[in-house]
């Protein structure tokens, strides 16, 4: 675990930050590729990824304290004051409320741009890929996200002083992180090698969104949060999380049978 990488002079540099800013930049890298591989612009694509990477943090940012109020009670400018406690950023953001307004954004510029909402999305797709495996790093380097215990011998102990070691004093416990970093990576490599490949507009964002709410759905089950983030539902304990995946993969499979319907029927000609 190491949240501060390096200091340049009296700054720090966070892990979970600058793999979240790496991650910006290999998505641009590789959508400037992709697009440009198939003879499209890349201006347009590229104000679209600024749009996904504001609405992002903005919308991370903004569930989060949704979900954690009274951590900022009495002092709400630390919502977006990246100057705290003699370091520098922001600690504490949810990763569906960043998807949900970039989606958002997105839907927003597509519409203005006279751009196919479906087909900028599949090209997109992928890059949450290259997002989850990046940041994860981040989070297991910072320690957070962290799963809840285990016999496993892959569990990994957090160290003295931790968020982890102070929720669960030194037990062991799934590495969510790196299992979500794994996912991430054979997700980009799965939708990257699905992308040439599609049959239908929104084919890629329709798997997207069924294998992200399949994982998180299974994901949530072994992995901490805090009681804010979770209640009963029919006799049993889920969390908001676990509802946001429902929708998602429904979503998903509207996406993908509309689709693939609409390309199997001929058009008619007049």
């Amino acid at each position: 675990m190491y949240p501060e990488l390096f200091h340049i002079g009296p700054m720090p540099v966070r892990a979970y930050g600058l793999m979240l800013a790496l991650s910006f930049v290999l998505g641009v890298f590789y959508i400037k590729y992709v697009v440009e591989r198939d003879k499209r612009p890349f201006e347009p694509y590229l104000t679209i990824a600024t749009l996904m990477i504001l609405g992002g943090v903005i919308g991370a940012r903004l569930f989060y304290v949704i979900f954690h109020l009274e951590e900022f009670a009495g002092r709400w400018m630390a919502i977006i004051n990246p100057f705290h406690e003699g370091q520098f950023g922001i600690a504490g953001l949810n990763l569906y409320g960043g998807v949900l307004l970039a989606i958002a954004a997105t839907l927003w510029y597509c519409r203005r741009a006279n751009l196919s909402v479906l087909e900028t999305f599949d090209y997109f797709s992928p890059t949450l890929g290259i997002g989850l495996a990046v940041t994860r790093i981040g989070c297991f380097l910072n320690g957070c996200c962290f799963g809840l215990p285990t016999t496993l011998p892959w569990g990994i102990q957090f160290p003295d002083g931790s968020i982890p070691d102070f929720v669960f004093h030194g037990e062991h416990l799934h590495p969510t992180q790196i299992y979500s970093s794994l996912y991430g990576l054979l997700l980009f490599l799965f939708l990257h090698w699905m992308l040439p490949r599609k049959r239908f507009a929104g084919q890629l964002v329709a798997f997207l969104f069924m294998a992200e709410a399949t994982f998180r759905y299974v994901i949530e089950d072994i992995r901490y949060y805090e009681n804010e983030m979770k209640f009963s539902l029919g006799g049993s304990t889920i969390t908001y999380n676990q509802v946001i995946s429902l929708a998602l993969f429904l979503a998903g499979l509207v996406i993908y049978f509309v689709q693939r319907k609409r390309a199997q029927t001929p058009s008619v000609r007049t």
